[in-house]
């Protein structure tokens, strides 16, 4: 079974409206279609709309971030129908900045999956450890206990339409990056925690992406790796050129 191949980029909390707009036009020029790639980037919330009309139908859009509530007195925060409507296809659920920022739980992760499903969105979620987690041997058990929050009562039929990025925290805007053998022995991890959690045909479904200073200069390492389907690019993103270069190999 060949799982789909994805390359993401997050802009996080960077671009002004301008500078995203000609980014996005840099990309659909430039970027290089493979059979069966995804290309996926997730710009700031205010310019979603129009990122993704610009994007047309070769780049998808994705939300940062979303919250669990169709609607109500929520003051500054984006349900997954908003999103929807502004034209993504995919909600980025459960960031290390989201979980170790904003103190986000691995409830709030599960709801926010739930909610993503419900509006017809489809959930790229993010986990990973904490450098103090993988020196003290801990990053299995933290993906098993991230896994199992995660996707708590999620139909297995759903699994198909969910995205896992690995993303470990100690690697992320610090300009570590975990070996490709590191990578990759996370995604087995991931896994097989998924096997154990579902099954070993949802094990197999799911594409996994490394994400962490995924740049130009070791992406080749990376993609190289059985069991990375992709990346979620974090910096490089903000590049045309780095993330072309990324997104084209």
């Amino acid at each position: 079974m060949k799982r789909r191949e994805i390359f993401a980029g997050n802009w996080k909390m960077y671009k002004d409206y301008k500078s995203a707009m000609a980014l996005t036009e840099e990309l659909v020029k430039g970027i290089q279609p493979k059979e069966g790639r995804e290309y996926v980037i997730f710009p700031p919330s205010p310019y979603l709309r129009d990122v993704s009309l610009l994007c047309g139908e070769e780049i998808s859009t994705g939300a940062q971030n979303i919250y669990f509530e169709k609607e109500g007195a929520f003051t500054g925060e984006v349900s997954p129908l908003m999103a929807k409507d502004c034209g993504c296809r995919y909600a980025l659920i459960g960031h290390s900045e989201r979980r170790h920022v904003f103190n986000e739980s691995d409830e709030d992760i599960n709801k926010k999956i739930i909610a993503a499903f419900d509006a017809g969105l489809e959930p790229m979620v993010c986990l990973g450890e904490l450098l103090e987690e993988r020196e003290g041997s801990a990053t299995e058990k933290v993906l098993e206990r991230q896994i199992q929050g995660a996707f708590k009562g999620i139909d297995r039929a759903l699994m198909n339409k969910v995205v896992i990025a690995y993303e470990p925290v100690w690697a992320i805007g610090t300009g570590k990056v975990a070996t490709p053998e590191m990578a990759e022995e996370a995604h087995l991890v991931i896994r097989k925690k998924l096997k154990a959690f579902f099954d070993s045909e949802i094990s197999e479904l799911v594409p996994l992406l490394y994400g962490g200073s995924v740049k130009p200069d070791n992406i080749a390492g990376l993609f190289a790796m059985n069991n990375i389907d992709g990346v979620l690019v974090g910096g490089a993103s903000l590049d045309k050129e780095s993330f072309l270069t990324i997104i084209n190999i």
